[in-house]
């Protein structure tokens, strides 16, 4: 509708005018007073004058209203831009809390572990294999990243182990894959256990405590951390929770299902422990 009164709206009110000039033409007196046919014609007209004046009225609210719709528009237009500027300027709000809160908590984890060495980097691809749980770090061995070296959160957490190395890009295995193998410590008791990958365990984001020591009593909620053993991982560092304990086939070995204290799916940054005092 609009399209067709912007279009063809002037021919229409062209029409209209033409009608009232011939009205007016053919209803014109002579000294004042009507003729026959004058009066005769004015009495033919003036339908057509009401049609043409309520017509042009019409047509006169129509531009009124396509004039504001133009305008309305336009100012939506520009309402549309200021809302995304500023839901552009709340992301980058969001983010600065969010960097503000793991640099807190990473200068908290230094003041407790000064002999770390560690390195800031950012992940920058998932493997996309449902045989393995790992991802690619943007630093590699010109940040003086070694392989084998662990990766944490911000908080200390252990989120895996760098397996890959380039110059500028690095693989990490993460504590869920089939292949992560971490010496672990368990429950108040700090018995000694093995946290290994589990391809069945893995799609549920989760790992495998086994290889306890004897007499070691599993409960869930128990916190697992690394041993230290063999000078791979530092000592401490927490790896997760037991979610659930059950008993190999036989029911005689018990094992323990292990939660991540990492939230996987929303790492953005992690820290590579490039250097640590290891623990006899």
């Amino acid at each position: 509708m609009i399209k067709f009164l912007k279009t063809k709206g002037l021919r229409l009110l062209a029409v209209v005018l033409a009608v009232v000039i011939l009205a007016a033409v053919v209803s014109g007196v002579r000294g004042g007073n009507a003729g026959f046919f004058s009066n005769a014609a004015a009495t033919v007209t003036r339908p057509l004058r009401q049609a043409a004046t309520a017509v042009a009225g019409w047509l006169e609210d129509v531009y009124g209203y396509l004039y504001r719709y133009n305008q309305l528009q336009a100012e939506n237009e520009a309402l549309q831009a200021q809302v995304a500027e500023l839901q552009s300027q709340l992301r980058e709000a969001e983010e600065a809390v969010e960097e503000n809160s793991r640099l807190r908590a990473l200068l908290d984890f230094e003041e407790r572990h000064s002999d770390f060495v560690l390195e800031s980097t950012r992940i920058v691809d998932w493997t996309a294999s449902n045989w393995t749980r790992s991802f690619t770090i943007s630093k590699g061995e010109d940040a003086d990243i070694a392989l084998g070296d662990c990766v944490i959160t911000e908080a200390g957490v252990l989120v895996g182990q760098v397996t890959e190395l380039g110059s500028n890009w690095a693989t990490v295995r993460t504590v869920i894959d089939v292949d992560a193998n971490v010496g672990a410590l368990v429950g108040e008791a700090g018995n000694a256990a093995m946290l290994v990958g589990d391809f069945t365990l893995m799609q549920s984001g989760q790992a495998k405590l086994t290889y306890l020591t004897e007499g070691t009593q599993l409960l869930e909620g128990d916190s697992v951390l690394t041993s230290g053993k063999g000078g791979v991982f530092p000592q401490g560092l927490l790896v997760g929770t037991i979610a659930e304990v059950h008993t190999e086939a036989g029911g005689q070995t018990p094992y323990g299902v292990v939660e991540p204290a990492c939230d996987l799916d929303n790492l953005s940054q992690v820290f590579v422990i490039k250097d640590f005092n290891v623990v006899e």
